[in-house]
């Protein structure tokens, strides 16, 4: 008697991921041994020049990589590089295969698959002359996109590689002086715990922000209005207020900040609500608020951890440049 177990497997829900700008690196090696690595870089071949031939293959292996693997989704790709650099020292062929696009989902499939075709290309075009040939090392040498930013193969990457792709990280908020409150009645009251504000606060704190003040405050004007200004004047750069940003009657959240403001930053309270609408269409009835107030920029954000979490989502990419707009720093 056989024991059977059914196998399910499921390409991954993006639906509600936001899209953002995604690029990925692959490399590999093709190791020809020292005669056929002359034959190669002189392009000598009876096949042909293998070298521009793997870059097309490359080209078309990222292309076909939702076809070569099930679960791999389908994208519409907006740049593919392929690069075959020789290494005489080591008679290698170094091949990178570079992917980006904006999108929900990323490119290190796609990456991978360009490597993978252009380093098999080398091999065919190389296997006549001599069959004695190794592929190694492939590996995503980094992504960048998405919530998460900059991730580098823990084998790192060399000087010549990270000064010709330059992989960027979110910009960093490291010591910078920072204030989460959540506006809440019953949460204040202690009748349910607070979930936004924490969320708010592991956000900020893996940006390296100091999260110096972590409240709880009822719905009403006068009271925030009173600390958005102690705060200020404490010298917090950046405020997240969570909560009372809606339609209901003591959702007063928007007018305590508009109270208080010396400037209002219309763009970033509009980006926030048209970039949430892609998840929802609830996301137009948020009265999300941003504004200056002295050195401190504070938002208004919705109460719910998940619309808090989008929202930081966002934000990421811009607080820094915000602030350096801010004091007047040169920023890029």
């Amino acid at each position: 008697m056989t024991s059977h177990r059914d196998a399910a497997f499921y390409m991954a829900d993006i639906r509600n991921k936001r899209p953002t700008r995604r690029r990925a690196v692959a490399v590999g090696e093709f190791l020809p041994g020292p005669d056929a690595f002359a034959t190669v870089v002189e392009r000598r071949l009876p096949k042909g020049d293998a070298l521009v031939m793997a870059e097309i293959a490359g080209l078309q292996g990222a292309k076909m990589a939702s076809m070569l693997m099930p679960l791999c989704h389908p994208i519409s790709l907006e740049l593919v590089r392929v690069r075959c650099v020789p290494v005489p020292e080591r008679h290698a062929i170094r091949v990178y295969c570079e992917c980006a696009l904006e999108a929900r989902t990323g490119v290190e499939m796609e990456a991978l698959a360009g490597v993978n075709a252009a380093l098999l290309t080398l091999y065919d075009l190389t296997k006549p002359v001599q069959p004695a040939l190794a592929i190694n090392g492939v590996r995503l040498l980094f992504k960048e996109g998405g919530k998460k930013g900059l991730w580098v193969h823990p084998d790192g990457m060399t000087d010549e590689e990270r000064a010709h792709y330059q992989p960027r990280d979110l910009a960093r908020l490291d010591g910078v002086p920072c204030a989460v409150i959540t506006l809440s009645d019953r949460a204040s009251s202690g009748e349910y715990e607070d979930r936004s504000g924490p969320v708010l606060v592991e956000a900020l704190r893996k940006l390296g922000a100091e999260v110096g003040y972590v409240e709880v405050l009822p719905d009403g004007i006068d009271p925030l209005a009173e600390r958005l200004c102690a705060l200020a004047a404490k010298g917090v750069r950046l405020c997240l207020c969570s909560g009372g940003t809606g339609l209901g009657p003591r959702d007063v959240t928007p007018e305590a900040l508009r109270l208080v403001a010396e400037r209002p930053v219309e763009g970033l309270a509009e980006m926030l609500r048209s970039e949430s609408a892609k998840h929802t269409p609830l996301a137009w009835l948020s009265r999300a608020e941003v504004v200056q107030l002295g050195g401190m920029l504070v938002f208004a954000l919705p109460g719910s951890p998940r619309a808090a979490q989008q929202c930081m989502d966002m934000l990421q990419p811009l607080l820094a440049h915000a602030l350096a707009m801010l004091d007047g720093r040169p920023h890029p």
